[in-house]
């Protein structure tokens, strides 16, 4: 092999691992990426003051009451909870 040919392959060599370097690059940013979107909090959780059961925000039945908001994991526990305020007034 002339010198000329090997200097070819040497640049073509090189421009192969620079392109699939960049290929693998980017893949590992898409997956890191969407490691992240995939790791951010979806919802926060809320304990319910009867039963001190842990339950999503969203799904948690929601009651009102002297400005504060109480969150329950059923109607179940809503309603103990309503009874027993208006029991201690």
């Amino acid at each position: 092999m002339t010198p000329f040919r090997l200097l070819i392959l040497a640049a073509l060599f090189y421009i192969g691992y620079r392109l699939l370097r960049s290929l693998l690059l980017e893949q590992f940013k898409k997956k890191s990426s969407q490691e992240k979107k995939d790791s951010q909090v979806q919802d926060v959780l809320v304990e319910d003051p009867v039963c001190h059961t842990l339950i999503p925000k969203k799904q948690a039945i929601r009651l009102r009451k002297d400005g504060h908001t109480y969150y329950f994991c059923s109607e179940k526990c809503c309603d103990l909870f309503t009874e027993n305020s208006e029991e201690k007034e």
